[in-house]
Order: structure tokens, then sequence, then C-alpha cells
């Protein structure tokens, strides 16, 4: 049965750690009948987080996706990780669905992951509601929160409900839009009249609401500025179109954890949230020339295109590559082309995934999110398509790793083993890399921090049975150059009969922010044609491992200004190892400099312990930003400190604030180490090694 477009929702539920995500998404489940029971996050029985990690430690590791049904509508549904270690999680959710459903907790408010996942969600402008949830916590106030998304957020966000008491006597909500109360008995709505000491305040609410939605629809401004009646649907056609084109945000309340309000939201997802077709045609680039741009309409009758957003290795089918269908239809045993591989990969077989139960299908069309197994070639954020009409999609931001680990085997034995691991790991999650250090024959495992390198070892032990151990976490440091400088360097070695002869004359200069830039001004006059791709893949390997301080290169822009070769002695490595030397020779003298990662750190804490706080992050060579009351008694600061001062600061904070303050983290950019730093840094490397 073909699926009906204008019947399904693509939606992400996102928010801070701890505002209640995977709590609201498994009374999702349960009262759209895909569970019987309901799954908890503190006893380890939910569907969404199904990892053992997760299990363990209560908490979203990985998005998961899972398919339900509501009142006649498909809602695909992903629950996202609150935490910022997994933030490329969030990313590459919000890259592909076509609505999100943020969660603020009714204490919490407006927190630190909160801002970064609503930064996310402009940035791929995902129209959203958000669902105020922990009503029944000591410390509860909508209004509040609601403020705090105006102020914090800049959202025009606008109520739907008003709560019925707060904290232990939260009972239910008003509706807004119906005029009418809802509470809950048990897992029953019970539908009924406004209580009538909330009459006055509910007719303000609505008065309220509709002014605001008067100022974005002419239709409902005419009859309110006409005194007329505004009709139910009318008004939530227009709360839907302003929600859609994001001049709008339409908060509910609720407490998930006691079933109270979430057939509520399950309502305002398929009543204002967009289908595929509301969001009409994906913009494409031509792989050719990148001005010229394709539409894609998401009809069954398209030529094919998806994205694919995710990768799992899953013991029993093997790897999982998850996509969104922009376009098209696709089939088991279907052809589709992979433009950033510019490969062909043959669709094996076709799943719609249900956390970790998955249903086989024989076929998915344009706005499905599924699984494919049997690619072989396709990663995170490559294109799939039409071999006649190849097209590519706008791919997924990766964040740079700023924290690294080294890992070592006991037994040498284990070694395949461990590569197979790490390359699978790699493979799965974009934001981790790992590499082998040929002279210190260590591996090197990177990430985003603490807690993400603390799950992948977790993951190597338990999942793949490599016994590994592992040093302490050490910050991900950069090199670049700060002033230019031109090298002429020459390459001879003659060590009888054939000879190896190159020649290079390359400019280095900085590039802030624009990464590894290779220009050739010579146009191929002085070094022949075929050798210039070996410069730039000598100056890239060379790049790998600084000669500073043997940290990766970044920043750079290398001109190739001269050179000469030799007929009989010139070859492609010779020009590979005389651009390495270059480069090395050229480094040191262009004012080197270390980059460390600094993050952007937010702390909440009582306003007695803000002294405290304050003077130990200027210890730390934090820069503070702003200061803010967050609520009666306590502020939030927002400051600047590097990553390598931040190692152990949940303990000291803790020790600092009689464990009343808490804080959270995110990378903020590389920036260059103080003089006195950096000789203590290389100092320290020079001599591990």
């Amino acid at each position: 049965m073909s699926l009906n477009i204008s019947k399904l929702r693509n939606i992400g539920i996102a928010a801070h750690i701890d505002a209640g995500k995977t709590t609201v998404s498994e009374r999702i489940l349960f009262f759209t009948g895909v569970n019987r029971k309901v799954g908890e996050t503190h006893d380890g029985q939910a569907t969404m987080d199904f990892m053992k990690q997760e299990q363990e430690r209560g908490i979203t590791i990985a998005s998961a996706a899972i398919t339900a049904h509501w009142n006649g509508y498909q809602i695909n549904l992903i629950d996202t990780p609150g935490h910022v270690d997994f933030t490329v999680e969030v990313e590459r959710s919000l890259r592909v669905i076509d609505g999100m459903v943020a969660v603020f907790c009714a204490v919490g408010g407006v927190e630190p992951q909160s801002e970064t996942v609503w930064n996310q969600a402009d940035k791929y402008r995902v129209p959203r509601i958000a669902f105020v949830n922990k009503m029944d916590r000591t410390g509860a106030d909508f209004q509040e929160v609601v403020n705090q998304m105006h102020k914090y957020l800049g959202a025009n966000a606008v109520p739907l409900h008003l709560p019925i008491g707060a904290e232990s006597d939260f009972e239910g909500m008003v509706d807004l839009v119906q005029m009418n109360s809802v509470r809950f008995i048990e897992k029953e709505r019970i539908v009924g009249p406004i209580p009538e000491n909330m009459m006055e305040q509910a007719q303000e609410a609505r008065r309220n609401l509709i002014e605001k939605v008067a100022d974005l629809d002419d239709e409902i401004a005419e009859l309110y500025l006409e005194d007329k009646e505004i009709p139910t649907d009318k008004l939530m056609a227009a709360i839907r179109k302003a929600t859609i084109k994001l001049m709008m945000v339409p908060v509910l309340c609720g407490a998930a954890y006691k079933n109270k309000g979430i057939q509520l939201l399950l309502d305002a997802i398929v009543d204002y949230l967009p289908s595929p077709n509301d969001l009409g045609a994906v913009i494409a680039h031509d792989p050719a020339n990148e001005e010229k741009t394709y539409r894609r309409n998401p009809s069954e009758n398209e030529p094919f295109s998806a994205l694919a957003f995710k990768l799992i290795n899953d013991p029993y089918v093997g790897q999982q590559t998850f996509i969104r269908i922009f376009s098209g239809k696709l089939t088991n045993g279907m052809s589709v082309y992979n433009t950033n591989k510019l490969k062909n990969e043959r669709v094996g077989r076709i799943f719609r995934i249900k956390a970790k139960e998955r249903e086989e299908i024989n076929e998915a069309s344009a706005g499905e999110i599924v699984a494919l197994v049997g690619m072989k070639y396709t990663k995170t954020g490559d294109t799939l398509c039409d071999e006649e009409q190849p097209i590519l999609l706008e791919s997924i931001n990766i964040p740079p790793a700023v924290i690294e680990m080294k890992v070592n085997l006991d037994d040498k034995k284990n070694r395949s083993k461990l590569s197979e691991a790490l390359a699978k790991l790699c493979n799965e999650d974009p934001s981790f890399h790992a590499h082998f250090d040929e002279e210190t024959e260590e591996t090197i495992i990177a990430g985003m921090g603490e807690l993400h390198l603390e799950i992948i070892v977790d993951r190597l032990k338990e999942e793949f049975k490599v016994p590994v151990t592992v040093g302490a976490p050490s910050v991900s440091f950069r090199e670049t150059i700060t002033a230019p400088f031109e090298c002429n360097y020459r390459y001879v070695k003659q060590t009888g009969g054939k000879g190896q002869f190159a020649h290079t004359v390359i400019r280095f200069e900085p590039n802030p922010g624009g990464g590894f830039e290779f220009v050739d001004i010579t146009k191929g006059g002085v070094i022949p044609k075929e050798y210039i791709p070996s410069v730039q893949k000598g100056l890239a390997a060379a790049m790998n491992k600084g000669p500073f301080a043997g940290y990766p290169v970044v920043d750079v822009k290398c001109v190739l200004v001269d050179g000469s070769s030799h007929p009989v002695d010139s070859s492609d490595m010779a020009f590979q190892l005389c651009a390495q030397m270059c480069f090395k020779q050229a480094f040191m003298k262009a004012s080197p400099v270390l980059l460390e990662p600094v993050m952007k750190v937010e702390i909440n804490t009582p306003d007695d312990y803000i002294g405290n706080v304050t003077g130990d992050v200027n210890k730390r060579r934090g820069r503070i930003e702003a200061m803010r009351r967050f609520r009666k008694g306590s502020q939030k600061l927002d400051a600047f400190v590097p990553l390598m001062e931040m190692f152990g600061y949940a303990t000291a904070l803790r020790n600092l604030t009689s464990g009343r303050a808490n804080y959270s983290m995110e990378f903020h950019q590389y920036m260059p180490t103080p003089k006195d730093k950096q000789e203590e840094i290389v100092k320290e490397r020079n001599q591990k090694e």
C-alpha cells in the first residue's frame, strides 16, 4: 500500500540532558500502541535506550529511530542524546527530520544544551513545538520557561496550554485552542469545562494567543479586528502555517512520567508539525558544478534521492545504513549511485526500524526514513541517487575531535581485532577518530569528550571483546603558522643507477579558518603536470604530524611558486618527499604556534558561591563572557575556558559550592596557546616520546 505522504511526520525529540526526552518518547510509544508496557530510563528498560551503555548510565548515547501511528498518521520518531559529547547524533538527526519536539524541564528551564540544540535546529530551519515537561516537580514554573525561551532562544514562544496546578498539585491543563480542560486519571484523559477559578486567566491567555497569531495571519487578524468569533479549525490552520514557516513555537505542558499531556502532544505533532509535502522540494547541487542546482520534490514520480545519515553495526544482519528518502522510490535489489564515492551500490534489504527491532519491507518512498543492508561504500553524509541524474545533497557538519586517549593491548595478537573494531566504530560515528602511531606503537583514539571516549572503550571491551588498557585523556592540540615563509628545497638522491630528483619553491602563508589550501601558480610550466598532485599529496601527508610538537597542522596555504625536474630521475615519490622536506624546513621558520581547544562553559551557581566560582574560572585561564540572573537566588555564568584546564572540573566545582552548582561545556574553537604554556606542552610531549 502506497504511503500518503501528507499523513507522514518525521520528527526528532531533542533537549538538554535529564529534561525527560526518552521518557516522553517511551510514553509516545505506549500511547500509540507500539509498546504494551512503558519502559523507563531509570530501570534500564527504555525501548529507545537499547545499548548496554545507555541502560547502565540511564542516558541516551545514540539517536534511535522508531515508527508509530496516531489517528491515521505515521510518525517516524528519532530520540536524540542530550549530552554535548554526542552532539553529532543530534546534528545528523536534525539534518533529516521535518519537525522537532523540544523538551524543556519545568524546573531547569532553558539549559545549556537546550540552546545548542535550538541553534542546530535554526541552522537546518526545522519547525518545532515545545513541551514543558516535569510540571509535577517541586519548583516547576511554566510561565518562567516560556519567558526564558523568549529571552535566551529568541523564540516567539506562544502557550497553547495553561497548567492546572503545579508541582504535586499538577492535574492537567487548559487547552487554549479548544477552550476546555484536560485532566488525566492514570492513562485516560478526561475532557471537561474550564475550572471557574481559571476562566478569567484562560480568556486572557486565549486573547494573547489570538493576538500573536493575528500578527502572523491576515485572515485571523481580520476576524479579530472585527471582533468576530474565530473558528477553531481556522485558528489551528493559522498556528500550523506560522509554525511551519518558523514564525512561532507553540508551547505545551505536561508530566511524561505521570502520563499527563502525551496524547495532547501527539495531537500537536499531527496538527502543527509539517509533512514532507509542507516543506516542499529539497535543493541539491550538480556534482560537476556547485553553482548549478536541482529541485527534488517529495514525490514517488521524481528521480530517486536520499541522504545517508547514520550507520550501525548490527550483530545479526551486519551494517545498517539509515537513509532519509527525499524523492522517488526505492525497491529491494535496486542499484543506486553514491555521488560522494562515485560508485554504484546494490540495495540488499530494506528495513523499517523499531529501535532494536526491525521489519523487512520490499519498498520505500519519498519522505520515509529506513535502514538498508548491503551498502559497501556509503558513509554518514553521503548522497544516494539515480545514476542517470546524479545530484549532491547538503552533507552533515561534523565537529572536530578535541580530546584524545592512548589505547594499548596486553596481547599483541589482538591488534587486527582492535583495528577492525575501531574501523567499525569510526564508520558508525564520524566524530570519533583512531590512528596508529608507528613511532610509539600506540593506538590513539580521539573524540568529543571524556564520556564519549569512555563509552567507546566500554564498547571495545563489551561488544567487540577486545581487552584494552587506556591512558589518561589528553587534549588534542593543533599546530599552525603565524607568518609567511618561502622555502626553496632541492631533493637529490644518488645511489648508483637511477637517482631521485625533485625541486620545489613553495610559499607558506597563514590561512585562519581556511584549512589546508594548495595553489599552483606555475601552471605546470616548471614542473611536469603529472607531478603537481604529488607535491600536494606530500604536503598533505606532512601536515598529519607537525614538526613543532607532532600534532596535526591546520590553516596553512601552500603556494607552489617555482621548481624544476629531471627527465630521468624525477618521480612521483621524489616530489612527494621533496614537498614534505620543504614543508618541515619552512614550518619552523614561519613562527609556529600551538592551537588549543577552547570550550564554551555555562555554570549555574547559587549567589553565595559566585565569588568562588569566578575566581576559579580566572585561575583556569578562563574568560568570563556574561553573568545573568537565572532564577531567584542563583546565576548563570558564561565563560570560555581552555579544555586542558577543565579536567577534573566536576569535582572542583562540587567542592567549591558544596555540591550545589552544575555546569556544561561544548567545543567553541581552536585558539593560540600562551607562549609559556606552549613551551611546557612541547617539552612534555618530547619527554614522552
